[in-house]
């Protein structure tokens, strides 16, 4: 009774102990592919391959993501902003929080969703059926083959994506707005003009570069250590969509309070 107690009193100790010792063997793999990342370019066709897989496969979620955030968002805007009778500020506070918050957040978590899982999967698959041994055997290093060009594709990617998912967003509250909830188009967009600026969609596309390298690192990491056969495929993909959810919503918090210092 006395050891399971003093087991259940120690478990949290030794999992923070195995959380840190995992985090500096990810920030020690993270360095030695710094000097892979110009010879990754030599593979453009694996890069380009790789954005065509993780870009283009996330547009149909990431469109369909963004279209309902934007009405959803004039919906619920439209009562709290009626109340005051300043109904034309709609349209800038939705540009605003989508730019700047929601587009970068819900383009990666849709990309976390649907193309880091398949990274993880895949590169794990790779690795329990020893295809990335057979890779490092042959003389091919297999971290530049296999995870620059995927880290590479999904920095690239992800800034297009939180770009499209902003205009159909920004689009789709425009339409609500207008056509349904009857607010005056003409001072809808003059507010929006007015007040919108260039710096507020470039928050969200720096957002979406950090995140689309945070993102891929970790789906990449886990995926090419995996082990344990199919069921180690399993949860390498788990952890994968977990931890990268995760540090999104951390990065997120930090990277807004730095943009607030630096009054951007």
């Amino acid at each position: 009774m006395v050891e399971r107690l003093l087991g259940y009193i120690g478990y949290p100790f030794i999992q923070f102990y195995e959380t840190i010792e995992k985090f500096g063997q990810f920030i020690l793999f993270q360095t030695q592919l710094f000097k892979l990342y110009p010879l990754a370019f030599k593979r453009y066709k694996i890069v380009l391959t790789q954005i065509e897989v993780i870009g283009l496969g996330c547009m149909g979620v990431v469109t369909l993501t963004g279209l309902f955030t934007g009405m959803v968002e004039a919906i619920q805007l439209y009562g709290g902003f009626h109340q005051f009778g300043i109904e034309n500020f709609i349209g800038y506070t939705i540009f605003l929080s989508i730019t700047k918050e929601l587009g970068p957040v819900f383009a990666s978590l849709m990309l976390i969703s649907r193309s880091i899982s398949a990274m993880a999967a895949e590169l794990g698959t790779m690795r329990v059926s020893e295809q990335i041994d057979a890779i490092d055997i042959l003389g091919v290093n297999s971290k530049e083959y296999l995870i620059t060009p995927r880290i590479i594709a999904t920095v690239i990617s992800l800034p297009l994506l939180v770009i499209w998912f902003d205009f159909v967003a920004i689009g789709s509250a425009y339409i609500i707005s207008t056509s349904v909830l009857g607010i005056n188009p003409i001072a809808y967009q003059e507010t929006l003009m007015r007040l919108g600026e260039f710096s507020d969609i470039m928050t969200g596309v720096i957002k979406a570069a950090v995140f689309g390298f945070i993102v891929s690192s970790i789906g990449s990491y886990i995926g090419y250590h995996t082990s344990g056969g199919a069921r180690g495929v399993g949860q390498s993909t788990i952890y994968a969509v977990v931890y990268s959810a995760v540090a999104i919503f951390i990065t997120n918090y930090f990277l807004s309070s730095l943009f607030l210092y630096l009054d951007w």
